[in-house]
């Protein structure tokens, strides 16, 4: 084989290696198709935020320029709000809401798709009647409940009937919080219970079927196939939860109000917020509570996803990064079968 077939069927290798024009269009189409979403993403998201830590340093009434009609005062508006002891109680109220919101519904839910999951005749109608407390509208909901559970409203009137003296679900600090997560919890189980649901019928009936051989009853196949399988579902649902419980507002403001909600023991960051900031005229102090509810949330989403939700998006991309090593692999066979041929045509 002389030098200069040798060349050549070195060239041709290399040009072999080098990235294809493929590539390149591929970035250009994820760049032009993405653009629009990332310009959203910052004008709607990122620059909200920039702008509300910046409020925050003013002492400010919400028109015009901070820096012309407003008082810069630094970080004061943060330190008072993280003294506040309102605030630090609208702290503690809305990680009491996260945590029951989630003893409460995960049980409810679990059981409600199990029990759905059984074929049996009206099995369509409860499934939607489960799911309607979901689709209305928050502001129905708080209405409706908050005159069934005035001191003489509906529900008080028909214990009264049995001889209970019902209590004042509302301004109680004993059990308002217990009616807020009941609220909660009739509210949106249904969300739960559809997403429990959708994970159970992706479970393989082969595994069902391969238990009863083998003797299982049907709650031992629940444990060893139902919840470990759904397991997925259920911490992407646990997150959905825990980050709209953060961002709990509408019904508290409709059911207890901005002040009855201090009171009883119900206020939450956000109704801080709004009392304090739009409520009081002082935007730049509401701004950086906004601020610091936003940091709370982050921080939690982000402990979350990684001692939680990546157990997994490692698989996934423990799956994926091996799709990638056999095609590069194959890749480079199809190449070296290519040099080979070359070498034997130049001969």
């Amino acid at each position: 084989m002389s030098s200069t077939s040798k060349d050549a069927v070195t060239l041709r290798a290399k040009r072999s290696k080098k990235p294809s024009d493929g590539k390149m269009r591929r970035n250009v189409e994820i760049f032009v198709l993405s653009a629009p979403a990332i310009l959203l993403f910052v004008c709607f998201v990122i620059l909200p935020i920039v702008l509300g830590a910046y409020y925050g340093f003013y002492q400010w009434k919400g028109y015009g320029l901070p820096s012309k009609t407003g008082k810069f005062v630094g970080f004061q508006n943060y330190i008072t709000a993280l003294k506040d002891p309102a605030f630090q109680a609208a702290i503690l109220h809305t990680f009491e809401v996260v945590i029951g919101s989630l003893v409460i519904q995960a049980p409810l839910a679990i059981l409600f798709a199990l029990l759905l999951n059984q074929k049996f005749k009206g099995r369509g109608l409860i499934r939607t009647l489960i799911f309607v407390p979901y689709v209305v509208s928050e502001v129905i909901v708080g209405t409706g409940w908050s005159l069934l559970l005035q001191k003489k409203g509906a529900i008080n009137e028909i214990l009264a009937n049995f001889g209970i003296n019902g209590p004042d679900w509302l301004a109680d600090p004993k059990i308002a919080i217990w009616t807020l997560l009941l609220l909660i919890s009739w509210k949106y189980v249904g969300f739960a219970v559809i997403l429990m649901l959708a994970g159970m019928q992706s479970i393989p009936d082969e595994l069902y079927e391969a238990a009863k051989v083998d003797g299982a009853s049907f709650w031992q196949m629940q444990r060893s196939i139902t919840l470990p399988l759904l397991a997925p579902t259920l911490r992407i649902w646990v997150f959905l939860s825990m980050i709209g419980s953060l961002q709990l507002f509408d019904l508290v403001y409709i059911v207890w109000g901005k002040y009855v909600s201090t009171t009883a023991g119900v206020s939450t960051m956000a109704t801080y917020m709004v009392r304090e900031g739009r409520g009081a005229g002082n935007y730049g102090y509401g701004s950086a509570v906004a601020l610091i509810i936003f940091v709370i949330s982050l921080i939690i989403a982000l402990v979350y996803q990684k001692f939680v939700l990546n157990r997994d998006l490692d698989g996934a991309v423990t799956e994926q990064k091996e799709a990638e090593k056999r095609a590069r692999k194959r890749a480079k066979e199809v190449q070296h079968r290519e040099v080979a041929a070359l070498a034997s045509e130049v001969k």
